[in-house]
């Protein structure tokens, strides 16, 4: 018996790799707590997040690893839609809904 292996090969690219398309809508509000240690990212969003109108999005700019619980945490608990985590070259940036 003889292993048939695939024979398709893709196509080498040239050039720079094409631009991610962002998912979802852009937040309304940008929070920058980078180099903030957890719980700051937290008070800060839950300080600026009346800032935005119910529906729209804000984003938390985070690199302490303890915002990736916490973040998502906090919604719950405050009853608000989180959206996505976004990898950035340096930490995340969370994506929250304000849902009232």
């Amino acid at each position: 018996m003889r292993f048939r292996g695939r024979t398709h090969r893709e196509p080498e690219r040239t050039g720079p790799a094409p631009e991610p398309e962002p998912a979802g809508p852009p937040p309304v509000l940008v929070i920058d707590a980078l180099g903030r240690k957890c719980p700051i990212p937290i008070i800060m969003l839950a300080e600026r997040i009346r800032e935005v109108p119910v529906g729209e999005i804000v984003a938390v700019l985070a690199d302490d690893v303890a915002a990736r619980t916490d973040v998502p945490a906090w919604c719950r608990m405050k009853s608000q839609d989180f959206v996505r985590e976004e990898p950035l070259p340096r930490g995340w940036g969370f994506h929250i809904r304000r849902t009232y």
